[in-house]
């Protein structure tokens, strides 16, 4: 990889971090365009530069967030279940499934199939993130764990598992920014302590450049993004995941 590479999917990261349309996936497809092989250093580099553009996120909800207790609790129950999975299947995901891009490309359609379902069928609720439970809060940090496979989405499965919990679709998106704050510093803090000491001076320093990168795009767009989510349907986004993994399968001969 070299820094041309590192910038162009930083902001790719940056972009579609807080889309349902899987960032992993798109930085898997990106990836293969530009001839990046998926070394155990690229698999690191995809891991933490999502938390830049997360970090994004802490800068317009700090206040909200530190001021309301109850949220805290919410946003705990919410990670613990993500967090501990994550542990158990670490090795898995890292090894068999994080740069896998044919598990990327068939998540990408199924999770599109199950989008364009629940658009047309699918409960969304009505609540707002303070009148969870803790339990309904563990139940979308379980949702929340499906994106360890690539393609996916955390987004898309913490937003359906939120509305499918009773949250309003406005009010599942916030949790699902939310939550993605704590779950990337986690995922982060892991690889980075079973893989730092590996990284080259070199390599340092594309993750930091492409770290800067996803945190100004996603800085720049997630407003934008946080009031389009809210409003629309998404059934737009489900076409869209089918059509890419589509154009994959016809253009990527690695």
């Amino acid at each position: 990889m070299n820094y041309f590479q590192a910038m162009i999917l930083a902001v790719v990261e940056g972009f579609t971090e807080f889309l349902p349309i899987s960032s992993t996936a798109h930085l898997v497809m990106v990836s293969g365009w530009m001839g990046v092989l998926q070394t155990e250093f690229v698999k690191s580099f995809e891991i933490i530069i999502q938390l830049g553009a997360m970090l994004a996120v802490v800068g317009m909800y700090a206040v909200r967030v530190g001021r309301d207790k109850k949220l805290w609790g919410i946003l705990i129950a919410g990670f613990v279940p993500t967090g501990i999975l994550g542990l158990i299947f670490y090795k898995i995901v890292k090894n068999y499934l994080l740069g896998n891009a044919h598990i990327a490309m068939v998540a990408l359609v199924v999770g599109g199939l199950v989008m364009l379902w629940w658009e047309k069928k699918g409960p969304i609720g009505t609540k707002e993130v303070d009148d969870l439970s803790l339990v309904q809060a563990a139940g979308i940090g379980v949702a929340q764990a499906l994106a360890m496979i690539p393609g996916v989405s955390r987004s898309a499965a913490t937003v359906y598992g939120g509305m499918g919990l009773g949250l309003s679709r406005k009010a599942a998106v916030e949790m699902s920014f939310w939550l993605a704050v704590p779950t990337m510093v986690a995922a982060t803090g892991l690889d980075v302590v079973k893989s730092s000491w590996k990284f080259t001076g070199g390599e340092w320093g594309l993750l930091i450049l492409a770290f800067a990168i996803a945190f100004v795009v996603a800085w720049l767009s997630v407003k934008w993004l946080i009031a389009n989510l809210q409003k629309r349907s998404w059934e737009g986004f489900a076409g869209y995941r089918i059509i890419i993994a589509a154009v994959w399968f016809l253009t990527f001969r690695g």
